[in-house]
């Protein structure tokens, strides 16, 4: 008897979510067009343009509706259950309802496992959207007037770099002293690049700063610089948005800001999101599925009503949250999973206090 109820609650809970994982998505790109309409006519892009832009945006669309679509899947199996006296049934035959639940916590760890994996695909794909409203052309081979920031440390300036003969013009790279080594502050007309012995900058000043407030300032025809390794392509890359890199892109990226000075925060919370949003697909079940089982009985209105209520809050929770953290009023770690530990913390206080 217990594995058919497993089988029927984790089956009418996966039909839930799939159909509320489809309907999510064209939500989000309704707001989404409403929000930029406007950009997209001011740039030129056609129709077939911003369709394609927004296929290409779905993966990132579906990841945001998986916590949504387990919330109210979650709902709806259980109030559906509760509302045709299934789960009284279940407790007169000697099953709990914590036990009742047990499926969708495990359907849940596989949701999580699923959404992690789509972490990993969301930038790829966010890049070439992002490509496309650019109107960028990922295959280009040139880019002007740009800085660039190394995870050496050093920041480069760079009036224009072409790919296809490996040169620069108007170049300054800095680094300023920090921890008891020098900075350098260069400047070169141009410079070449060969795989070889990598760049070598030509007619310019090479200035050392050192600790003490001293330095060491000489002109020159050719340099060559040890520990300089980027590539004409590397520099080529246009700086991406959080949700065009990977997790680790954005621990590097940060880490770069931090070593310059700069403040990292918003990167910070935008990386342990790429971890909390999966896993709350899990902590909405724990939510959800107690929230369910009131006594009223509204039919499919008290189910629509209690998951809009609950997402909602759960959505205002992650913005106010996620800006304070940015502003550097919580820390970045806590900025982003106080939705999930509240939503926890609350899930487990309603599973405590249902009849079983």
């Amino acid at each position: 008897m217990i594995r058919i109820l497993d089988r029927l609650v984790a089956k009418t809970f996966l039909k839930f979510f799939v159909i509320f994982l489809l309907a999510t998505p064209p939500l989000f790109v309704v707001g989404d067009i409403t929000e930029n309409l406007t950009d997209y006519l001011r740039r030129g892009l056609t129709w077939t343009e911003v369709a394609g832009a927004y296929v290409y945006q779905m993966p990132q669309f579906i990841l945001w509706a998986f916590p949504i679509a387990a919330l109210v899947a979650a709902v709806f199996t259980i109030h559906g259950m509760t509302t045709h006296r299934e789960i009284v049934a279940a407790k007169a035959g000697g099953i709990s309802f914590h036990r009742l639940v047990v499926p969708l916590l495990a359907v849940g760890t596989l949701l999580v496992i699923a959404a992690l994996g789509l972490t990993e695909v969301v930038p790829q794909a966010n890049r070439r959207a992002s490509q496309i409203l650019r109107d960028e052309d990922p295959r280009r081979n040139w880019r002007a007037d740009f800085v660039y920031r190394s995870e050496s440390g050093l920041t480069w300036q760079i009036d224009r770099l072409t790919a296809g003969d490996s040169r620069m013009s108007g170049v300054i790279i800095e680094r300023p002293p920090s921890d008891g080594k020098s900075g350098i502050h260069v400047t070169a007309a141009t410079a070449l690049y060969d795989s070889v012995s990598g760049w070598t900058f030509q007619r310019g000043m090479y200035r050392q700063l050192r600790p003490d407030s001293t330095e060491r300032a000489f002109e020159y025809m050719q340099l060559r610089m040890t520990g300089i390794d980027e590539m004409p392509d590397e520099l080529l890359e246009i700086p991406r948005e959080p949700e065009e890199m990977t997790y680790g892109e954005i621990d590097r990226l940060a880490r770069i800001i931090q070593r310059t000075g700069g403040n990292a925060k918003g990167l910070l919370v935008k990386r342990e999101q790429k971890l909390a949003i999966p896993l709350a697909a899990l902590v909405v079940i724990l939510m959800g599925a107690p929230l369910a089982t009131s006594n009223q009985r509204g039919g499919t209105a008290y189910g629509v009503g209690a998951s809009l209520s609950a997402v909602i809050l759960y959505l205002l929770i992650f913005k106010i949250s996620g800006a304070l953290g940015e502003a550097g009023t919580l820390e970045p770690l806590t900025a982003a999973w106080l939705p999930n530990v509240l939503f926890l913390i609350g899930g487990i206080v309603l599973l405590v206090r249902v009849r079983t």
